[in-house]
């Protein structure tokens, strides 16, 4: 075998054994190289050091598993961290948010056999969407929250049903209908999660008047003052766009996050803001607003 097929051959090795213990003299000795010249030719023919990729396949495998409603420390062992806290480091160094934001907002297939002739398509991803960044005050809201968790994939059957409720039972009408209401741009605002029982609040919610006075039977809450990258969805016709929006998710986790330089903002939350180019049938639009930090 060439080089290009001896490093193949290690790749689907990796994939075959990635919750074994692997190390770089085993990998070298399978791939009948010694030590020193098998990690200079690995970092040649892949352009990863060799235990860099290693640590960045499990870490593809375990974001696949988030969805499967796993404790995160059970996943975190079978590929091979030894705690919750080196897991979530590693994680959000790669992904640039922790496994919990992941969990709640993304999921993945299961990662495809690398393919060393397709490594820097398979790296790059598919979709290019390159958001504008914004700096913003705290934005007050009032409308209506829901509390729910990402255990089993409880939100991604809650969230939409409280969308449907919001707009079919009066609830939409009665308070773009208020007097309190600044503008009737609406919030889909997802808050931190309660970092022990896993629960978050979701709110529906639109900007009230500055010092107005919001009636009972409203929830009221802030969201925190950031930099957010705001990433504008594709436009769509209505029958397409609620996948079409789950879709950006899938790319900003998935994909741009982890080549940005920038990671999730600790103790903020994020956004969907629906405006008037939600309102016609075709040509759908929405903005998604992540809170960021340079890395």
């Amino acid at each position: 075998m060439d080089t290009t097929e001896i490093l193949q051959d290690i790749l689907e090795y990796v994939d075959g054994h990635i919750t074994d213990d692997l190390g770089t003299e085993l990998l070298a000795a399978h791939a009948g190289f010694s030590t020193w010249y098998f990690c200079r030719i690995f970092q040649w023919g892949t352009g990863y050091p060799v235990m860099g990729y290693v640590r960045s396949r499990r870490l593809a495998f375990a974001a696949h598993e988030l969805s499967s409603g796993q404790r995160i420390l059970d996943i975190a062992l079978k590929y091979g961290f030894e705690t919750h806290s080196g897991f979530s480091k590693a994680f959000r160094r790669y992904f640039g948010c922790s496994p919990e934001i992941y969990r709640l907002h993304a999921h993945c297939s299961r990662p495809a056999l690398p393919s060393l002739l397709c490594m820097n398509k398979y790296l790059i991803g598919g979709i290019l969407l390159e958001p504008k960044f914004v700096s913003l005050p705290a934005v007050k809201l009032a409308g209506f929250a829901l509390k729910t968790t990402s255990a089993d994939g409880e939100n991604s059957k809650a969230i939409p049903a409280f969308w449907n409720d919001y707009m079919s039972d009066g609830r939409m009408e009665k308070l773009h209908s208020e007097s309190f209401v600044k503008q009737h741009d609406e919030y889909g605002a997802c808050f931190p999660a309660n970092p022990e029982s896993g629960e978050f609040e979701y709110v529906i919610g639109v900007e009230p008047k500055e010092g107005t006075v919001i009636p009972n039977g409203y929830h009221t809450c802030e969201l925190p003052c950031a930099t957010y990258a705001v990433f504008s969805t594709p436009p769509c016709d209505a029958s397409s766009f609620v996948s079409t929006i789950q879709g950006v998710w899938q790319y900003i986790f998935n994909e741009w996050f982890p080549k940005s330089g920038y990671e999730y903002a600790p103790e903020c939350a994020d956004f969907e803001r629906y405006d008037d180019r939600c309102m016609s049938e075709s040509g759908k639009v929405c903005d998604i607003y992540i809170p960021v930090v340079k890395k």
